[in-house]
């Protein structure tokens, strides 16, 4: 059995613990993950998902604020004598004095096929840009930003209407066993990384609230990605009356009409089209300000009144 420290902080990671957690082949010896933030209205500090599967399955946690400068941490990790490092989605870059601390590698799972989408939003990234494909993969953890040695990846297709809240369910069921086959098969010998080859790397960076604003004069198909990529993470919008109106589901369609960019050119029982640079965006369910959900037809019919 390998002894192994999971280091990780949001949901997507969830599956892959509780596989390892639960597989005869690994000891989850602790979870290191970020410190509890401030939640909901009451802004009450709260666990971080990894951290409250832990406490609910009695495995020991650590939540440095840095790891890089909190010794008594490195040094307590060090004294569990573990054989892989796990990391999924941590949130904290990771020192060479504590890369060094497996007895093995510390492995780390990355949601594209890397040398694309280095970095905080790949996910995110590949949507909004249009790809039809992307992936997970382990690699080597290195100093530098995703650019360690490839162990394996499985790619996993992008459909049209996807959003990025479903490729990250699709992204964490499938890592567990990723994760799992890479480490036995350091183990045993049988893997052997391979380098990151230079051509095609490219970086997803931190989105911003900016970027999620819709911008009219793109065209209907490039705004589609955008509502499907930020799909309420923190989610598309654009300002109607002074007010907010969150796009959280749209259509494009291959369809001119006179009128101006960014006006609504036609109000159906399907939705809200609105005019782009190139065809209509078909608005099918918008969160408007201060209210919940709706169909976009629901809230155009409530503009009347």
């Amino acid at each position: 059995m390998l002894n192994i420290i999971f280091f990780g902080t949001p949901d997507i990671g969830l599956e892959s613990l509780d596989y390892l957690n639960k597989s005869e082949n690994f000891n989850v010896l602790a979870v290191v993950t970020q410190p509890d933030k401030p939640s909901g209205r009451g802004h009450k500090l709260t666990p971080s998902p990894i951290k409250q599967y832990a406490l609910d399955n009695g495995i020991k946690v650590f939540q440095p604020k840095s790891i890089r400068k909190e010794p008594e941490i490195i040094n307590a990790l060090k004294d569990l004598k573990p054989d892989f490092f796990v990391t999924f989605a941590f949130g904290q870059i990771l020192s060479q004095e504590v890369l060094d601390i497996p007895k093995y590698e510390t492995i780390n799972l990355h949601v594209s096929l890397l040398p694309k989408y280095r970095g905080a939003n790949p996910i995110q990234r590949a949507i909004i840009n249009g790809d039809t494909k992307t992936g997970i993969c382990t690699m080597i953890t290195e100093l530098g930003l995703d650019c360690g040695d490839i162990c394996m990846t499985y790619p996993i297709e992008i459909t049209p209407n996807m959003n990025c809240v479903e490729l990250f369910d699709l992204c964490s069921k499938n890592s567990p066993k990723l994760l799992e086959k890479t480490m036995l098969g350091i183990v045993e010998g049988t893997l052997v990384p391979q380098k990151q080859c230079e051509e095609g790397v490219c970086f997803a960076d931190k989105l911003t609230k900016e970027e999620c604003k819709i911008d009219w004069s793109k065209s209907a198909k490039e705004i589609h990605n955008l509502v499907r990529g930020v799909y309420k993470c923190p989610g598309a919008f654009f300002e109607y009356n002074g007010k907010i109106i969150k796009v959280l589901e749209t259509e494009p369609i291959d369809e001119n009409i006179e009128g101006n960019l960014g006006s609504f050119v036609r109000i159906s029982k399907f939705g809200i089209d609105v005019k782009t640079s190139h065809g209509l965006l078909r608005l099918i369910k918008v969160k408007p300000e201060g209210k919940g959900e709706m169909l976009a037809s629901a809230w155009a019919n409530g503009l009347k009144n």
